[in-house]
């Protein structure tokens, strides 16, 4: 079999043998993070960067190792950029930012124009510092100071789950919620758009449409999604991606998930992930509480809508099986809270009952482990300071 088939793209289950995956190493966009704008780029602490490579090389090994291709965002960029026209696209959306000002952006816009590919690609994920630039003759630039940025840096495009997620042979472009990270979408959407190995699939919603980001779509089944939905996910967006879903024949049911979101439970992945394909590993603390709203298809554009339900069974209920394990960690709640602090239950399956974990989270790996589940251990001291696991930072694009 060539390896083009092996790798064709399509997700339809979140456990099936995992084929082809999207990374972003970390680079230059998280050395960008100080004290000052921390907070507003959505990290917790400053990584080291040096080290949170290291440990995503080991995550990119661990994947390699078990026969997974892995692609590269930052490589996809540079490749996609050879290209004039994804080049001109490129800087269109660079300069869109209305801050910048008249005379700053048509600046810009000339000394984008000039840059190759390499170049545009590191602006485009690290940002560019006013004191960069040169003699712009830009008020704008004028009133800014040096360290100001003129184009943000991007350093949660190490979770690529989040700008993008593939549902069957589709792949969905996704809006992301805060403004730090809507930027992220342009670039994936542009990779998807002209790269040779992409330009060919067909892509639904799109960063303009209403706010949906990748952690909160888990495929339970074929057919079958769980949506989150919260302070990142809105239920206009959820809405939307049933009605898409729908018409294309990708999902019969769809389970909206209300969530209460804080710094740890942002997406419903950091809640719960499937580690087998009747099993899920969830936040002991929300696990009982956790409710769904069943959304089908009726007749022409209307919507099926059911009575909140307990989430274990409304998933159960729609993928067609008597039950959906919950793993029970059995944590205390100081523990439990602990671990999901530290993406205990953000795991990554690989193929039915394997799953790779953050080696930290010893308690949740050993109830893993006792349940039956494979866990593949990786290091992620620098890597989690984002708030994402091994879920987070990996945009299955074939499985089995």
């Amino acid at each position: 079999m060539s390896v083009e088939a092996i790798t064709a793209p399509g997700v339809r289950s979140e456990v099936g043998r995992l084929r082809t995956v999207l990374l972003h190493r970390p680079g230059n966009e998280l050395r960008r993070l100080t004290p000052r704008n921390n907070d507003a780029l959505l990290f917790d602490g400053l990584p080291w960067v040096d080290r949170a490579q290291e440990e995503h090389d080991g995550f990119a090994e661990t994947l390699r190792g078990h026969g997974v291709e892995v692609l590269y965002l930052n490589e996809l960029l540079v490749e996609t950029l050879a290209d004039p026209a994804a080049h001109a696209k490129a800087v269109e959306d660079l300069v869109s930012d209305i801050r910048l000002g008249e005379t700053l952006r048509m600046f810009l816009l000339r000394y984008f124009a000039d840059l190759g590919p390499e170049e545009l690609a590191e602006i485009m994920m690290a940002g560019l510092r006013n004191d960069e630039v040169q003699r712009t003759g830009s008020l704008v630039a004028a009133l800014y100071r040096p360290d100001d940025f003129l184009i943000d840096p991007l350093p949660n495009l190490l979770f690529t789950r989040d700008s993008s997620v593939w549902i069957g042979d589709r792949v969905t472009i996704t809006s992301l919620a805060m403004p730090a990270r809507r930027r992220e979408t342009q670039l994936t959407e542009l990779i998807y758009a002209f790269h040779p190995r992409f330009r060919t699939s067909e892509r639904i919603h799109g960063w303009r449409e209403e706010y949906l980001e990748g952690g909160d779509v888990l495929a339970m089944a074929d057919g079958v999604l769980a949506v989150g939905v919260g302070q990142r996910t809105q239920p206009s967006g959820a809405e939307r991606l049933a009605r898409t879903t729908f018409r294309l024949g990708l999902a019969r049911t769809v389970l909206v998930v209300p969530i209460n979101q804080d710094r740890a439970t942002m997406h419903l992945d950091t809640i719960c992930t499937m580690v087998d394909v009747d099993a899920v590993v969830m936040y002991p603390n929300v696990a009982h509480q956790l409710s769904a709203i069943a959304v089908r298809s009726g007749n022409g554009s209307v919507l099926i809508v059911d009575q909140p339900a307990p989430f274990l069974e409304a998933a159960a209920r729609a993928m067609g099986i008597e039950r959906l394990r919950l793993i029970d960690t059995g944590l205390d709640p100081v523990t439990a809270e602990r671990e999901q602090w530290d993406d205990g239950n953000n795991t990554l399956a690989l193929e039915p009952k394997v799953a790779v974990a953050y080696e930290r989270n010893v308690e949740t790996n050993q109830r893993l482990v006792e349940a039956g589940i494979e866990v593949i251990p990786i290091a992620g001291s620098e890597l989690g300071s984002g708030r994402g696991g091994p879920r987070c930072m990996s945009c299955p694009i074939a499985r089995d």
